[in-house]
């Protein structure tokens, strides 16, 4: 069975530390925690870019959302981390691995940042992080990471993390707070033979 592989399921850690970064899984049963998933989740700018299967519209939403990524890490189907910086613990953005595809050891990576965290490299440390061990210790071969065509920001820092673009998808994503409209999408992925990329 599928199941059964030696690296079909992702082994997430308890936390991750490394790029001045101290990575976590997320707490739904935290207020912290959901405030922080709504304000992201929420933000203009990652509704630019994003549209969520299942929308965040308020607190109760936003601890839903954080629970259903709570099951994913429980069954090794996925993980999703709280970044926040390693010295003063102050929250900074989400960084996770979804989309398991079991049998080729496969794996989607996502990430966004808080407003007032931007421009500071997060995004690319905490990818750097993540795609570190999920290629490694997490037992998966491929990480791809798909985003809107024109965001050139998550252009940037999947080519600093070594992620290759591979090519266009048509009409792979919603397009901005619609889901009866789509948009094309870059594909980028890194694989565990591919050339480690610098460090930040």
């Amino acid at each position: 069975m599928v199941s059964s592989h030696p690296r079909a399921r992702l082994r997430p850690p308890p936390e991750l530390h490394g790029h001045g970064l101290f990575l976590r899984p997320w707490d739904p049963e935290s207020p912290a925690d959901a405030e922080t998933w709504l304000r992201g989740t929420t933000d203009p700018e990652f509704r630019r870019w994003n549209t969520l299967l299942r929308p965040v519209t308020g607190f109760a939403s936003a601890r839903e959302s954080l629970r259903v990524r709570a099951a994913q890490t429980a069954d090794g189907t996925g993980v999703s981390f709280h970044v926040a910086d390693a010295d003063s613990g102050t929250a900074l953005g989400h960084v996770g691995v979804t989309g398991i595809r079991p049998a080729l050891c496969c794996g989607r990576v996502g990430h966004w940042v808080l407003p007032e965290a931007r421009g500071r490299g997060v995004a690319t440390r905490a990818l750097l992080l993540t795609a570190e061990w999920a290629l490694t210790a997490g037992g998966l071969h491929r990480l791809e990471l798909e985003h809107a065509v024109g965001h050139t920001a998550s252009c940037r820092i999947a080519d600093r993390c070594g992620f290759l673009v591979e090519g266009t998808l048509r009409d792979a994503m919603f397009a901005p707070d619609r889901r009866d409209a789509y948009r094309d999408a870059h594909l980028h992925a890194r694989l565990t033979t591919d050339p480690l990329p610098p460090a930040p």
